[in-house]
């Protein structure tokens, strides 16, 4: 694991698997641009964030500014790729928790056919609510007498990272993993993914911002306002970083 702007990495996929395999409880935050940069304004929410095991890296640009200022490569871990992986892993019992009834009953059929042990294993529905007003005692007990080892947590960022960190006292067991819109991205319903040779180039924001301009022109207009600062903060930390070792 690894601190780069700010935010505790793990890049190593091995290492992820390990440390959920092993680990009794605990939270995954998926960090894209918007976990990025809202991290990084906002003290309490960076806290909330690193004060899980570690953050998979969710956005492909990071791994683009690593290379630039380290020299050393690294690759993406998205959302997609880590729910998809475990799924079929049929390794794990899981919960999925989050959005609404209609995208869950879609997301129980087609998960099914990547995994048939899915059809048996809890899907729930959280109501629309702020942060703060969650049962969190009710829904730590339901997980509890499920006995799920994976939590799938869909409410978006920055609420789901919130939810994970206030839900962890009340539970005995259970990783929890925020992934945001994966659940609608394997729902079979009308979002996706980007097509892979715009994964490729590092163009999934556009994909994004052309499917809900409403939402994301403001999560891009923070993430560009607060990139470069971010950068040359990240290069003056290697280059000191560079120079304590050289003494």
């Amino acid at each position: 694991m690894n601190n780069y702007f700010n935010i505790n990495y793990e890049f190593d996929k091995q290492a992820v698997h390990e440390a959920i395999e092993k680990a009794q409880k605990g939270y995954i935050c998926v960090a894209d641009g918007v976990v990025l940069n809202t991290a990084n304004r906002d003290p309490d929410y960076l806290k909330v964030v690193n004060g899980g095991m570690f953050a998979i890296c969710d956005s492909s640009w990071v791994p683009v500014y690593l290379k630039s200022i380290y020299g050393i490569k690294y690759q993406q871990y998205c959302g997609s790729d880590i729910f998809r992986d475990i799924v079929s892993s049929r390794k794990y019992r899981m919960l999925f928790l989050g959005t609404n009834q209609e995208t869950l009953d879609a997301l129980r059929s087609h998960l099914k056919e990547m995994n048939p042990d899915v059809d048996g294993m809890t899907f729930m529905e959280l109501p629309f609510r702020k942060v703060e007003q969650f049962d969190y005692p009710g829904i730590a007990k339901a997980i509890e007498a499920d006995g799920a080892k994976i939590i799938w947590v869909a409410l978006g960022a920055p609420k789901q990272e919130r939810f994970m960190n206030l839900l962890l006292p009340h539970l005995s067991s259970g990783v929890m993993i925020g992934v945001g819109a994966v659940f609608n991205f394997f729902s079979g319903q009308d979002e996706a993914r980007c097509p892979a040779w715009m994964q490729k180039h590092h163009l999934e924001f556009i994909y994004r911002l052309f499917q809900n301009p409403g939402k994301q022109i403001k999560r891009c207009f923070w993430i560009v306002a607060t990139l470069p600062r971010l950068y040359m903060a990240e290069r003056r930390r290697a280059k000191k970083n560079k120079s304590n070792q050289q003494i």
